[in-house]
């Protein structure tokens, strides 16, 4: 399964998602609702989610493939970050890491506080775990206006269920975190 197909997949639906149309609004409410239940558990998202899914995404066992677990997540978190919002939640580029350096950003004094919930998020042993503590960062940056890269996290999603893959999704994300907030701090070694 190829994480980047998956990433295109997202950055399409978003595309509908962001239209400001009475059927995206919807389709947002809809996906609200299906936080933090199965892939495939909620038949009014299906549509969404499931339509346009390349072969390879579907489940073979009767449980949700990783695809499917990240395509799920990561649009029913974007639905959530984008309620009461105009325009794109999206930020080609600007990873989960990099939206979190900018939340203690904002406000320094927060980053014990952030730090603890990104790790709480990286440290998930199972999927559902951390897409709990992912709702929690998508809630700060969302009272912040902060943007992300959705496709980029929806590729990490699907990497992150592969043995190994959680550590290399720890370690991107530790990377780009303190990267970016060595940038936003003057720290930068160059």
């Amino acid at each position: 399964m190829d994480p980047k197909k998956v990433g295109d997949f997202i950055r399409q639906k978003i595309g509908f998602l962001d239209e400001e149309s009475s059927q995206s609004r919807a389709m947002c409410a809809k996906l609200r609702r299906a936080i933090g239940k199965p892939p495939g558990s909620v038949p009014d998202i299906w549509e969404i989610t499931l339509q346009g899914a390349q072969d390879e995404w579907q489940s073979r066992n009767d449980k949700p493939s990783y695809a499917e677990w990240a395509i799920h997540t990561t649009l029913t978190l974007y639905a959530l970050h984008r309620q009461g919002k105009t325009g794109s939640m999206n930020k080609e580029g600007f990873t989960f890491a990099n939206a979190i350096a900018e939340l203690v950003r904002k406000d320094d004094n927060k980053i014990d506080a952030i730090r603890r919930r990104f790790n709480a998020v990286a440290t998930a042993t199972e999927f559902t775990e951390l897409s709990h503590h992912a709702r929690g960062i998508i809630q700060l940056l969302k009272a912040e206006d902060l943007h992300m890269d959705y496709p980029r996290f929806a590729q990490d999603l699907v990497i992150y269920q592969y043995p190994g893959g959680s550590d290399r999704i720890r370690l991107r994300w530790g990377e780009d975190f303190y990267r970016a907030l060595d940038k936003k701090t003057g720290k930068e070694d160059e």
